[in-house]
């Protein structure tokens, strides 16, 4: 992430396991109007998730991008704390991966948006 995301502000919790687990600081500059976090950076937390599970399973590619990407937003996210991102992958292919993404403010239980995202993997080299 260091390498290809420097401007990342996501912290990589977990991988494995065809997932992994991503958290995301919030600070005043993720909020909208209200206090709530604003939806990008709720994207930007799912789809950091999906790409860290994915590279997890099929090694560091780079060059695999986002396809699609379908969030629903569920509850209002309070303004402090933590996001984190879970993410559990559905399918891994030769050409496309799809998977799915709870987002949780940290000290709740109850998911604030739930993600889907299909990533495009690039042809494998051979030698």
């Amino acid at each position: 992430m260091a390498a290809e995301f420097p401007q990342s502000k996501c912290v990589v919790e977990v991988v494995g396991n065809c997932g992994a687990t991503v958290s995301h600081h919030v600070g005043p500059d993720e909020l909208r109007p209200g206090g709530t976090v604003s939806g990008p950076v709720l994207m930007a937390v799912a789809d950091v998730a999906l790409y860290v599970a994915i590279l997890g399973e099929i090694g560091i590619v780079p060059l695999a991008v986002t396809t699609s990407l379908t969030i629903n937003f569920l509850r209002k996210p309070p303004g402090h704390g933590r996001i984190i991102g879970v993410c559990k992958l559905m399918k891994v292919g030769r050409s496309l991966a799809v998977g799915e993404v709870a987002l949780y403010s940290e000290g709740f239980s109850e998911a604030v948006a739930h993600v889907v995202g299909t990533y495009s993997i690039p042809p494998r080299r051979e030698g």
